[in-house]
């Protein structure tokens, strides 16, 4: 059924006023899409990766790995499009040594260094409106310092300047983001890095502190998805004749919202920070093999018959031949990660939360 002739001359009417696109047809709206990290099980429990033309927060302890999943996510989208931009605002020192570890090509970052709050925000809404960019990473808003706490002395207080900007910076950047909507416009990508607090006054339940996170409560419904990243546990190697060495951590992912599909999904992925001479991993790596393998028994991407595993017309006799025939087969990993993200779809597919709950332990050991 067509609009009526009332509805086309109101939307005429608006257009003039405010400028062409202010009223558009529904149908006419594009989805941007995800933007994928290059972590199979973070993108599959963010629905394909982090929201285009959205902004995410990723929240964490210290060294759990946030700073991390924003360089690798860089990383991946640098070897899918080589054009691909980032404008990373560091209010914390940018680590190229880090970076180039996790595959990051520097010469495609924009680096701004700056801890002013305002000039961060403001920065940043420029690069929205320009277009200029892909991404857009903070790193990280509670290092930024607003300009009324900066004129202060050490004993003056100066609650919720930083929750007040935020919100505003929020509700100014919603005009840029949504200009992409119509797919005129190139779709850039915002990933905020925050911390857990402590919740001054919360009531402690069974042992557990209530957290928090700086910024205020706006920005949480602001947020199109915020995810959780954590250490769930160190990878040790054992290294002949000198004891174990500290080569990695297992990091669990959680997402506490997600407007894409459902929330409060967890998965995790070993991720090494030095070489794995096992493994034969780089430093600077996640263990996609690991996580192709958990996913596709899972997905029944890869059939299990007894001692045998079967994908289209490969066949291995137990899990070693298996892994190492994906390791040493970029394509096939490829062909994997597509067909499990296929089979993941949640509006293909119904998986309960539960379900999906702490899925890598519950298939690794049925694998094993």
């Amino acid at each position: 059924m067509a609009l009526t002739g009332e509805a086309l001359a109101l939307m005429a009417k608006i257009n003039k006023q405010y400028g062409d696109g202010s009223l558009v047809i529904a149908s006419s709206l594009t989805d941007s899409g995800q933007l994928a990290t290059g972590i199979l099980s973070l993108d599959l429990i963010l629905g394909g990766g982090f929201p285009r033309n959205q902004w995410s927060e990723v929240i964490g302890m210290e060294g759990s790995g946030k700073t991390t999943v924003c360089h690798r996510t860089v990383a991946h989208n640098q070897q899918i499009s080589p054009d691909f931009t980032t404008l990373w605002i560091a209010a914390e020192a940018y680590d190229s040594d880090q970076a180039k570890m996790l595959g990051v090509n520097v010469d495609q970052v924009i680096v701004h260094a700056t801890n002013r709050m305002e000039e961060a925000f403001q920065v940043m809404i420029d690069a929205a409106e320009a277009r200029a960019v892909d991404l857009i990473v903070l790193d990280s808003y509670p290092a930024l310092v607003p300009d009324g706490e900066a004129e202060k002395d050490m004993d003056e207080a100066s609650m919720t300047l930083g929750a007040r900007l935020m919100g505003k910076f929020f509700r100014k950047i919603g005009k840029e983001t949504g200009k992409a909507m119509s797919a005129t416009q190139r779709p850039v990508t915002g990933l905020i890095i925050n911390q857990w607090r402590q919740k001054i006054g919360g009531r402690v339940m069974n042992g557990q502190i209530p957290k928090t996170t700086p910024g205020g409560l706006a920005k949480n419904f602001a947020y199109y998805s915020r995810v959780e990243v954590a250490r769930a546990e160190w990878i040790d190697e054992a290294r002949p004749g000198k004891g174990k060495a500290r080569i990695g951590q297992v990091v669990k992912f959680t997402t506490i919202k997600n407007k894409q599909i459902a929330g409060q999904k967890t998965s995790q992925s070993d991720y090494y920070f030095e070489e794995s001479r096992t493994l034969g991993l780089d430093a600077g790596r996640f263990d996609t093999v690991k996580d192709l393998i958990i996913w596709a028994v899972y997905y029944d991407v890869i059939t299990r018959r007894g001692s045998y595993y079967d994908y289209g017309k490969n066949s291995w006799k137990g899990k070693d031949p298996m892994i190492d025939a994906i390791r040493q087969d970029l394509t096939l990993q490829e062909e994997l990660t597509a067909s499990i993200l296929g089979a993941a779809d949640p509006r293909r597919q119904t998986t309960s939360p539960a379900e999906l709950g702490n899925l890598a332990q519950e298939i690794e050991a049925e694998a094993a």
